[in-house]
Formats: C-alpha cells, structure tokens, sequence
C-alpha cells in the first residue's frame, strides 16, 4: 500500500471541499483531496447548477408560448417543440465546463487530489480506495466536507418511478404527470420546471403553505403563480405510497385519496452524509444528525474540522464555501470566526424569493423595528420585463435605523443578494441604503425606495 502524507487532508470535494484546498494550496499548505465521485460534489453535478440550467431552459420554452405577452410587444413565435435528450446534452455541458474548471484550479493551487473513497482510521489517518491503487495518507488536520443527500420517506423509497431530486434531474424524457412530495425550495423549484416544460404538477405538502420557511407575505406572489402555471397544490397533506401507478394521500382530515402520478418526486429535505466514510470512529460530538461544531468549523477533536452541509443548516454552498475558506486560513495561522448574519438565502422559484437577515417576526423580538417594502409594480424595469409582480422590504431597528433584514419577492431578486447581504455586513443604515445611488432602470432602485419609505419619504410611491 502506498503511504501519503501532508498538512491538511480534505474529505468531500464540493464548494466546501474544494474552496478549502484551493484556500489551503495558496497559503503554501501541502494539501490533499479526497473526491469518490467527481468534483464539485452534489450542487455543481446534481444540484444547483443542472438545476438552474433546467429551469432556464423552462422559462425560455414557456417565455415563446405566453401569446398574451408576446402579442402586447406584436410579437409571435413557432409552436414550442421539447427535445429534452438536447436539453439533458445542453445541461451536462454547462456542468462538465464547470467541472473541468475546478479541477484547473485545484492544480493551479498545488493541491493533490485523488478520485476514490476514503476511509477514517484515525483523526489523523485514512485510507483512500483510489482509481491508482489503495492509499494510506496520514495529515496533520482532517477537514471533514462530506455534504448531505436527499432524505428518503419511508413509504417511498428511492428507486423507480420514485425519484430524489437527482433522480429527477437525470431523467431523459418527461413524464406526463408528476407528484412532488414537499413544498420547500428543491419541490418548488423542480416542480415548477416542470410544469413550464408541460408536465402536469400536483405539489403535496403536509404543512398549511408552501416555503414554510418564509413569511406568508413573501410567499404568496409564488402561490399566486403556481395556479396561473396550472400547478395543483395540496396543503396539510400526506403521502402514503404509490399503488399502480398512483399516489395515496391523506387530505387534512385524513380521509385517503389518490392522484396519478407517472413520477414522484420526494423533496422533504436532505440530511447529513455521515455513513460510508467511517465517522463512527473519531466520536466526535453531535447536534442531531449533523456533526457539532464552534464558530471557528471546529469539531470536538483537536485538528478535526467539518464544513459545509455535514454541519446541518443553512444547508447552502455558499455558507460551504466561506467555511472552506476559514479554516483554510485558520490552519495557516489566521484568527477567524463565521459570522453567519449576512448569509443570502436564495429560492429560485417563479417569482424568485431572498432573505438576508432577520424577517420582521425575528426582529420584533430583539426590540422596536421599521418596515417598509416597495413594489415591483412601481419599479420602471419589471414594467418593460413584463414582470411586477413582488416586492422589496427592509427592516430595521426603529431607535438607530440600522437594518437587520432584506426581503425580496421577484423576477430575478436573487442577483440583488449580494447587496443586501452587504448592506448588513457592512453595519449599513436606512439613510446609507436611501443615499445610494441606485442605476435607474434596475430591480436595484426598489432597494433604495424601500429605505426611503421606511424613513417616511417615498419618492414614487
């Protein structure tokens, strides 16, 4: 067996994984990672990207068959034909790019890495079943970045015509209807894609709305367009397996009824990865099924680091990727903390929904508030997209205006994100966001006018 050694060994070659090396190779750290798969890990090959790349190719398919729209500009198009293996080939190409360009810069970075399954001996040695051989690699820290995987129903296993969201991004033709169990970000997502592609769509969920995780406000322009697209939701309930080609469900009295369904999708949520790579023998400290750690990625075991999804939620790359980056720096001598105020969650249904921060509910509970929203109907740029429906809102805090939260419900809201992110981690207030000049036409400009209405001085509405 060939023995390895270095200074850090990295588990998990995703956004947390693989920013880690790179962060680790630039400080001069030897560096070593290991991917049993390919790189990029679950958001690069079967989630974020071949997802967003799915539900643009939807939009655009069902941009070219609103005749209302098209006709108010005098334009028409060809009738809309799908050849979804183009499609499937047209995806995996923006995955392989993006592939090919982490690995680029793995080497740039000087990072070694290998392609096999690693196992855990010790905090300080593994054992890697890699495509050149059996490796033995002993490290001076462990980095932990295993990720997470769909989290199954009991009464409906993975396998056949019951699919995880992986599953359903790998299929090569449409079904002609299909159930998605969960009513979270991955079932709306997937299930709005679909529906656009001309999928018959029935969401099932067990809570009494969609986005749970959202405040009603933001979620109901997302309702509101799941019924102009003809998607069925059904709310308070329950799946209870599949017979012949149809979903059982509970209704909200529990009276059992039954839907067609070619496909289901289960999206209840995803969990740790923590089997298969001999966790078991560092006993490390726990929260629940996710691996318990400080503000500094730190695990109960000295040098022993997790990041990224196997530390629970946020489950998000980017909270992985600025994970990776701290420890990298951490290992190599810097003092860090993650400071997780600031991180933009993102759900890429139609309208699109982001929240940074506290929402108003949260922030009432730390005291006295403002808040204000400013519609997307007023907005000069939804008007000549054809798309005003939504809104942006800010809160902050009523004695010293310092803003702790940004909402926003939209097309195309999450490319102001990054703004809104960095408005709180820059300790901005109402006048900062209102004296900023914001370029006109933009979505942009509704930022700057939520602020201007919380100071009590709306300039167009």
């Amino acid at each position: 067996m060939n023995e390895l050694s270095c200074k850090v060994l990295i588990i998990g070659g995703g956004p947390a994984g693989y920013v880690a090396a790179i962060r680790a190779g630039q400080l001069g750290l030897d560096t070593i990672l290991v991917e049993s798969e390919r790189l990029g890990g679950t958001c690069l090959n079967v989630g974020c990207i071949p997802s967003k790349a799915l539900i643009h190719a939807a939009e655009t398919r069902h941009a070219l068959g609103d005749e209302a729209k098209l006709g108010a500009m005098g334009l028409s198009a060809a009738p809309r034909e799908i050849d979804f293996a183009r499609t499937n080939t047209w995806i995996k190409g923006v995955v392989s790019r993006l592939t090919g360009g982490v690995g680029v810069l793995l080497k740039k970075a000087g990072v070694r890495s290998l392609r096999g399954l690693a196992t855990i001996s010790d905090g300080k040695t593994a054992l890697v079943a890699a495509d050149t051989g059996e490796q033995r690699i002993r490290c001076e820290h462990l980095i932990l970045a295993t990720g997470s995987e769909p989290t199954p129903l009991p009464a409906l296993p993975f396998g056949g015509d019951v699919l995880s969201s992986t599953d359903a991004l790998a299929l090569t033709q449409l079904p002609a209807s299909l159930a998605v169990i969960g009513a979270g970000y991955i079932g709306l997502e997937l299930g709005t894609a679909f529906a656009k592609l001309g999928v018959s769509v029935t969401v099932v969920e067990a809570l009494e709305r969609i986005l749970p995780l959202y405040d009603a406000e933001l979620t109901q322009p997302v309702a509101r367009r799941l019924a102009e697209l003809g998607v069925e939701v059904r709310l308070g309930a329950r799946a209870l397996g599949r017979e012949g080609g149809e979903l059982r469900i509970a209704d909200a009295y529990g009276d059992e009824q039954r839907l067609r369904a070619d496909k289901v999708l289960v999206a209840v949520g995803r969990r740790p990865r923590t089997q298969g790579f001999g966790l078991e023998r560092l006993d490390l400290a726990m929260s629940g099924p996710s691996v318990r750690i400080d503000e500094r990625c730190a695990t109960s075991m000295r040098n022993v680091w997790a990041i990224g999804d196997l530390t629970g939620e946020p489950m998000l790359a980017h909270r992985a990727m600025a994970q990776g980056e701290m420890v990298a720096e951490i290992i190599a001598g810097a003092k860090r903390a993650f400071d997780r105020v600031a991180i933009p969650a993102v759900t890429f249904t139609d309208p699109e929904v982001v929240n940074v921060g506290l929402s108003p509910e949260g922030a009432r509970e730390r005291g006295e508030i403002k808040v204000a929203a400013f519609p997307f109907r007023a907005n000069g740029r939804a008007l000549t997209l054809q798309r005003d429906d939504g809104f942006v809102r800010i809160v902050a805090r009523a004695d010293n205006h310092v803003v702790l939260g940004v909402q926003a419900v939209g097309a195309a809201v999450s490319e102001l994100s990054a703004a809104f992110a960095l408005a709180l981690e820059m300790g901005a207030r109402l006048e900062d966001v209102a004296a900023t000049i914001h370029a006109h036409p933009t979505h942009s400009e509704a930022f700057a006018e939520a602020a201007h209405a919380a100071l009590g001085h709306a300039l167009h509405l």
